[in-house]
């Protein structure tokens, strides 16, 4: 009869009053980055008074967690993912709520993101170009085309013709062919070109296309069409004569860009096409067709063999860069940077 009297003026009977006291509700919420973007995988941990130990979800593609069945009362939500900074929130849980929390959003770590540094290969030639980049005999001639290091990763079109034009553009290349100029305006060489400074003029500017003209044969369009390295690697061990025999064969052996030695074409067949092209910019009369040709081929894979002689016992103490960039260079490719990780802090 009390039952009834309590249920028509809409009272609850005591236990049941205590059992609605009591039911369990539900904890749900999204969690995001700085950008609005859903975090997956993140941990959520929600502690209560209620509970002896915590209770643990993962949050879902979408970047949302649930928990069931959590008693009401004080709660704490423990939040982390990798990479960012954890968070921690309260909360109260009436009884049989169904609590959906408003979006949370996890910052990135102020200790920082792991980020790969490795370099690519482009990077690593373009490194090692710029150490080749500061390399002068007695610090005044360039010595560009010279590697100290055996492992040297191989150039793209791009950073060969790089190297050769900064040595053609260079102060001392001009120097250079103004001497060579001046050599055969005294010797009377070309005579076709005249006398007086219009003579030497079109003697230097005749030098200057042979010089220029065999260095993009040579060191770039060829190279770049055989896949071969234009550069000479520095041997340094070994007998004497080991490398004296290493030296004079880089005139007509060329590493390719495999890391292999072949046939320098490249350099040959650049050499003969530099001295065919050096007929149309001599005078006529002293043009000597394939004679020409053959004699300046010559001339330059000789004077490519004795120079690559020079550089293995001569030049490499006389330029004072060599020693420094090969210090760096040696195992540069294997261990420089690579596969390591570091932390960029966060501001």
């Amino acid at each position: 009869m009390l039952l009834a009297v309590m249920l028509a003026i809409g009272g609850h009977p005591p236990a049941l009053a205590a059992q609605d006291a009591r039911s369990p509700g539900t904890i749900s919420g999204a969690i995001v980055d700085d950008t609005g973007a859903a975090i997956s995988g993140a941990t959520v941990i929600l502690s209560h008074d209620a509970l002896a130990r915590g209770l643990e979800a993962v949050s879902g593609e979408d970047g949302r967690f649930s928990f069931a069945q959590v008693p009401p009362g004080s709660f704490s939500l423990r939040l982390s993912a990798p990479g960012f900074a954890s968070q921690t929130i309260s909360g109260v849980l009436t009884a049989g709520e169904a609590s959906n929390l408003p979006s949370i959003r996890l910052t990135l770590s102020a200790d920082g993101v792991a980020i790969d540094v490795t370099p690519t290969r482009f990077e690593l030639a373009e490194r090692q170009i710029k150490e080749q980049e500061q390399q002068r005999i007695l610090g005044v001639v360039p010595n560009f085309f010279v590697s100290y290091n055996p492992e040297a990763v191989p150039l793209t079109t791009s950073q060969k013709f790089e190297l050769s034009w900064k040595s053609r553009l260079d102060p001392f290349q001009f120097a250079s062919v103004a001497l060579i100029a001046g050599v055969q305006y005294a010797r009377d060489d070309f005579s076709g070109f005249g006398d007086g400074p219009e003579g030497y003029a079109k003697r230097y500017g005749a030098a200057y296309a042979n010089v220029w003209t065999r260095s993009l044969m040579t060191q770039v369009l060829l190279p770049s069409l055989f896949r071969q390295d234009p550069r000479y690697f520095y041997k340094g061990t070994g007998t004497r004569t080991s490398r004296v025999v290493y030296a004079v064969s880089r005139a007509v052996v060329r590493k390719g860009d495999n890391g292999r030695s072949q046939p320098n074409y490249s350099g040959i067949l650049g050499s003969l096409a530099a001295g065919g092209l050096s007929n149309l910019y001599y005078p006529a009369e002293d043009r000597r067709g394939l004679r020409l040709t053959l004699e300046n081929a010559a001339i330059s894979i000789g004077g490519a063999a004795a120079a690559y002689v020079a550089q293995e016992f001569l030049l490499k103490k006389a330029t004072p860069a060599s020693s420094k960039s090969s210090t760096r260079s040696h195992g540069e490719t294997g261990t420089s940077d690579r596969g390591r990780s570091v932390l960029v802090p966060t501001p």
